[in-house]
């Protein structure tokens, strides 16, 4: 069932409330905030999307606050209470988003205007979602998060993308490069040379544009590591064992897959596993809070 939550993550730097058909892209916290408005690179959990969209008739107050597993969505009101309009606000984990922090940087805290069509399919769907679920038992929490994340890519890369294609030569290159690891994660044999290959540059052309102290492979790990935590979470594949969810991240075995697992987030696979269960159950044991 999803929960509703209140405690929504805190912006230290607020923009002014966009315009109809603007969307406005900021980050959490106000290290992160201040750094990206000096134009250095910061390091944020989340990244949130703000833009005005009317209000769905009908809709609950209670019913317009919802988190689900790395997202939060809140419709907040706006101008005059008689006014058919809101804010919606979308807070999602960086560490989902396939286009990298570095390339939204130069975008934070701007007012950046979206089509029309493009502006009415994020609040309409938003609006669908939440009334979708405040009917108790509607919908799965994981498919709802997955939901949100996919609608988050297509307003960014859909409304950014003038942008980003104006962004200097190694922005588009990284972007392509991750967006291949995307496509190929499952590949146990994905390595730096098949990714240079692909996008025709050198290894060491390659190694420049992941010159982050991680390096290309340790990006791909991380992100095989972010996979597997979602389907770890995931409880439509409960009965998958660990050996199985290893080899669809990409791991060449279980012990590989464990001891990478536990280096990045210190704990194994199947504790992280028993944990989120465990949190669920006690989520479904605990009467849902009142927005």
């Amino acid at each position: 069932m999803l929960k509703r939550n209140n405690r929504l993550p805190c912006f230290d730097v607020e923009p002014a409330e966009p315009a109809s058909g603007v969307l406005v892209v900021r980050a959490s916290g106000a290290g992160a905030a201040l750094a990206a408005l000096n134009g250095s690179v910061p390091k944020a959990d989340d990244v949130q999307l703000v833009m005005r969209a009317p209000v769905p008739r009908r809709l609950p107050q209670q019913a317009r606050t919802l988190a689900v597993p790395g997202c939060t969505v809140e419709l907040r009101p706006a101008g005059e209470p008689e006014q058919r309009s809101g804010v919606v606000v979308l807070t999602v984990a960086t560490h989902r988003l396939s286009i990298d922090f570095a390339e939204l940087q130069p975008l934070m805290f701007q007012q950046i205007p979206v089509d029309r069509p493009l502006a009415a399919l994020f609040a309409s769907a938003v609006g669908q979602l939440l009334g979708a679920a405040s009917q108790p038992d509607t919908l799965d929490q994981h498919g709802a998060g997955h939901y949100l994340i996919g609608l988050v890519e297509l307003v960014l890369r859909s409304a950014l993308r003038s942008q980003l294609h104006r962004s200097d030569t190694a922005a588009a290159r990284y972007r392509d490069a991750v967006d291949y690891v995307n496509r190929h994660l499952t590949d146990p044999d994905l390595s730096a040379e098949r990714i240079a290959d692909a996008l025709f540059i050198s290894r060491r052309r390659l190694y420049q544009l992941f010159d982050d102290g991680d390096g290309i492979s340790g990006r791909i790990r991380r992100m095989r590591v972010a996979r597997a935590k979602e389907l770890l979470a995931d409880p439509t594949r409960g009965r998958h064992g660990i050996g199985e969810l290893a080899r669809q991240c990409g791991f060449v075995n279980s012990a590989h897959f464990s001891r990478t697992f536990r280096k990045l987030t210190g704990t194994t696979p199947r504790e992280f596993r028993d944990g989120v269960r465990s949190a669920e159950v006690d989520g479904r044991d605990q009467p849902a809070e009142d927005a």
